[in-house]
């Protein structure tokens, strides 16, 4: 079975890269809710899950997956929509 991604999976990846001190790992291959990217930054490991916020609220609503996912993992995980997103909860100012 094929993953997909959403249309700005790819983007915000690229965008990830040009972070100092940022790496980052699609994994949205994984399945069974696993988020679709990790990010390492500054010693710490982010997990994103990607919705395309060009879709609608129930377009972008988190699967019966991600959310067994998200309520049993105990660190922490984010739904980001956009760059913005990220650098919001990396703490990085622009």
């Amino acid at each position: 079975m094929i993953k997909r991604t959403d249309a700005n999976h790819k983007q915000i990846i690229d965008q990830i890269r040009h972070i100092p001190f940022a790496s980052v790992f699609s994994t949205h291959e994984i399945g069974k809710g696993f988020p679709d990217i990790v990010v390492g930054f500054r010693g710490i490991n982010y997990l994103f899950e990607i919705k395309d916020g060009k879709k609608s609220a129930s377009q972008k609503k988190l699967t019966e997956s991600e959310v067994k996912f998200h309520t049993g993992w105990m660190g922490q995980v984010h739904i980001i929509e956009k760059i913005e997103d990220v650098l919001e909860i990396l703490k990085i100012k622009v």
